[in-house]
């Protein structure tokens, strides 16, 4: 069902090609490149504000990009189609990582540092997702997709917490009544570094059953050969302990070998949707959604020097320094209910989900703890360092929404009332060992009395000898409750004030435990607590339709960010201040201008924003002894311009092209709850590129009778950046970097086929990474392996794709 559409100024000439995609995508419509003329007008319609309205008519800067783009361009990852939307950049750590930590940053939004990545953060990020009406962030692999729409600046009156800097939206296609579809795809390709191949297949059927009745399925893989060569891992054996160099455990090296492409992608992927309109006012649909991710190592590089030969030597290109491998799984499902009923007067819609994301990765942690000294300083200084991190998280919620949207097309109130609840139950952990560690020291003399090895004489002092030297656990339940409203009063024909707000409460329970397994009475950090939040967002927005094809908005808005609990010891030799036990929630309060229209040859976007952040939260770690914290700063600011245009500059040649300028920094210093400062006022937020461009361009001509040729090439620049906030051992410049693609299709009715090529000349892409003082190498510890890796974007892709329709 379709909610009206509120018409403001009148929309001007632009193709269908050009008008289903709502200004900022890279991407053409080659399915409809025949309605090229300016008597087929399209509106691009979104469901952003809770009603189906022209993106044109939405007075604040939305963008959307429609499925069918994404497939014709063999985009299938998050990370590739936000980089063609102006004001977001990504942290783009491939698929190992990708459903892990949020890496989207929109409008400079962001404060943690690059490094991040294994393991659930303790701060949600500051960009909302939803698939459909189901907050979550997930990252599905972007298949049979109706449209992505990104709503820019604080979303809080309508998506609550976690919008602080904005919210992706991805609206998944729904059965068609009606209408048997079936279509298969496949696509082959090779990428730069890797002696393998990429098969990806999917496929999909919509049946109709019976007239009011109608049923949607796709299925697919992901199929791709590694790139990034672990260059020196150990041999170990069967219980994962390092092979001592001629079986010596006391005194004997590690053995080296060679990894080839270890950072293989194996996932799966389904969806199944059953859609039931009894009438012509009501609509109930039921989805099923899961996905299944396998993933061999990392798609990150080292750059730093490498110890294994004895000597002074650099990695080579595509290779990682880790000493053991760093695979990944994850699974995730989501079922979701959404009844729509037409009331008449408004149309009420209830959404009900339920959702479970788990995950498990291996780290390489070696590097880290050379950095600290502690294969030295705290275990005797090992011949074979190793140190070796399991990571897992599972997170589960049911959520309801029912929501209660206005339906008159000429009234003087638009309104949208609902109420929200979300129980989610977060758990994380990690089990950190040594492999092989308690074997060693059962094989050396202790220092004061040989005839006892140092595993007695530790165990003498209260040591309890094994491998597992580090246990966390952070098992939380958050419940979260709100009424939200907005109502838009049409003043005149030209002028139009909407008001927002949202009312919510939350509680959080957290259960935590860290402990140090090896050293049981050096400290415990256990934390159970429950903390209440409660508060009321606003927002105001005023927009004036200057003509019939322009108009010109001003909008005032708050956004929040939940509090929660961090795991820290407080007893014993490793005792952190508790104070860094709890963090709390952060706000901002966002000012912003614009203006968007349309002329007969082009649409455009162009706004201005200032944005005030208070209380801040940085991911990070204590400062004595690195344990996982976050902590809230005072303030910060981000102010910026954004500028969109799409259009026509012949009937055959389309183009896009959008720009950012970000200016994002603390304005008071940020400083631990001990004293301790982290960065000064005036330090620059970290991911951020102050500059940001991306372009499109595409050609459509008849290559013969129904058969249509549509060519095109799509770029995006982003400045420099920062990898962290201060000064840090995680701080670091990050170039800047440009990608380039082209592609090339034949298009029929029932066909098409494509030639394509992504990172065109095969530029690293480095947006976040681990440097060589926080996590790599010492070989005064006997540690060769280094743990510094760059994060680089996919390297030069060239393959061919074809799908066809039944």
């Amino acid at each position: 069902m379709k909610q009206p559409i509120k018409q403001g100024f009148s929309k001007s000439i632009l193709a269908s090609a050009v008008a289903t995609v709502s200004a900022g995508t890279l991407f053409a419509v080659p399915q409809l490149v025949q309605a090229q003329s300016s008597e087929m007008i399209e509106e691009v319609i979104v469901t952003a504000t809770r009603r189906a309205q022209s993106v044109q008519d939405i007075p604040y800067n939305i963008s959307a990009v429609a499925g069918d783009e994404l497939e014709s361009n063999q985009v299938t990852d998050s990370a590739e189609m936000m980089r063609s939307i102006a004001g977001l950049t990504v942290v783009d750590r491939g698929y190992r990582n990708s459903g892990t930590v949020n890496g989207v940053v929109i409008r400079g939004m962001n404060i943690d540092t690059g490094a991040n990545g294994d393991v659930p953060l303790s701060a949600v990020g500051t960009v909302a997702t939803y698939v459909d009406d189901t907050p979550l962030y997930a990252n599905f692999v972007l298949k049979d997709i109706e449209r992505v729409e990104v709503l820019r600046g604080p979303q809080g009156t309508l998506y609550g917490s976690g919008s602080l800097a904005g919210t992706v939206r991805y609206i998944m296609n729904k059965p068609k009544l009606g209408e048997f579809e079936a279509k298969v795809g496949t696509s082959f390709s090779q990428t730069e570094g890797s002696e393998g191949f990429n098969l990806n297949s999917d496929a999909l059927v919509n049946v109709p059953l019976g007239e009011k009745l109608a049923f949607r399925a796709n299925v697919g893989m992901i199929d791709n050969d590694g790139i990034v060569d672990y260059a020196n891992v150990y041999e170990t054996d069967a219980s994962g302990t390092p092979v001592a160099e001629g079986g010596d455990i006391a005194n004997g090296a590690p053995v080296f070998k060679h990894v080839e492409d270890a950072d293989y992608v194996d996932i799966t992927y389904s969806r199944a949707s059953l859609l039931f309109e009894p009438t012509d006012n009501a609509s109930i649909q039921l989805s099923y959604q899961q996905q299944s991710d396998d993933i061999g190592g990392r798609r990150q590089v080292t750059r730093g020097t490498n110890w294994v030969s004895g000597t002074e030597a650099s990695y080579d290109d595509y290779e990682n320094g880790a000493v053991t491998l760093e695979p990944s799984e994850r699974e995730v499902d989501m079922t979701s209910l959404e009844v729509e009923v037409d009331l008449g007067f408004a149309t009420l819609t209830s959404s009900t989900a339920d959702y479970n994301h788990s995950g498990l990765g291996v780290s390489d942690n070696s590097g880290f703890y050379a950095a600290q000294n502690w294969f030295e300083g705290l275990y005797y200084g090992t011949p074979r360092p190793l140190a070796k991190a399991e990571r897992f998280y599972d997170d589960s919620a049911l959520v309801q929404e029912l929501r209660l949207v206005s339906n008159a097309d000429d009234a003087r109130v638009d309104w949208v009332v609902g109420f929200y609840y979300m129980d989610q139950d977060s758990n994380a952990g990690q089990n950190s060992y040594m492999p092989g560690w308690a074997d060693w020291v059962a094989e050396i003399p202790a220092d004061w009395y040989p005839p006892l090895t140092k595993a007695e004489e530790l165990e003498m002092f209260g040591a309890d000898v094994q491998d597992q030297d580090f246990y966390f656990r952070r098992n939380q339940n958050f419940v979260d409750k709100a009424i939200f409203g907005e109502a838009t009063i049409h003043l005149s024909d030209a002028v139009h004030l909407t008001l927002g707000l949202r009312s919510f409460q939350n509680e959080l329970v957290n259960e935590s435990q860290l402990s140090l397994p090896i050293w049981p009475g050096l400290g415990n950090g256990d934390a159970t607590f429950e903390t209440e939040d409660k508060d009321t967002l606003f927002k105001a927005n005023l927009a004036w339709d200057v003509s019939e094809t322009t108009m010109a908005y001003a909008t005032a808005s708050e956004g929040y960010r939940r509090g929660g609990a961090n795991a820290v010891p407080t007893i014993g030799f490793y005792a952190e201040d508790p104070a860094y036990l709890r963090y709390e929630s952060d706000s901002v309060l966002n000012y912003e201008l614009g203006v968007k229209g349309m002329t007969e040859l082009l649409r455009y976007t162009v706004s201005g924003f200032y944005t005030n952040w208070k209380d801040p939260q940085l991911n990070t770690s204590t400062p004595n002894w690195g344990f996982f914290a976050a902590m809230n700063g005072d303030e910060a600011r981000v102010q910026g311009i954004e500028a969109e245009v799409e259009g026509n500059l012949t009937d055959q040649l389309h183009y896009t092209a959008g720009y950012t300028f970000v200016d994002a920094e603390l304005t008071e210093d940020f400083v631990t709850p001990t004293g301790v400062t982290i960065a000064e006022a005036g330090a620059r937020l970290p991911s951020t590129a102050q500059n940001t461009f991306s372009v499109s361009m595409d050609y459509t001509t008849s290559f013969s009778e129904g058969v249509d040729w549509v060519s095109r090439v799509n770029g995006y620049y982003q400045s420099d950046s920062e990898n962290a906030i201060g000064d840090g051992v995680t701080a670091a410049k990050i170039d800047g970097f440009q990608l380039w693609g082209a592609n090339t299709s034949l298009v029929t009715d029932s066909w098409m086929a494509t030639f394509y090529v992504k990172n065109l000349f095969n530029e690293d892409g480095v947006t976040g990474l681990f440097t060589e003082r926080h996590m790599g190498t010492d070989p005064s510890e006997n540690f060769l392996g280094n743990a510094s890796k760059d994060y680089i974007s996919l390297p030069r892709t060239i393959g061919l794709s074809g799908s066809y329709i039944f």
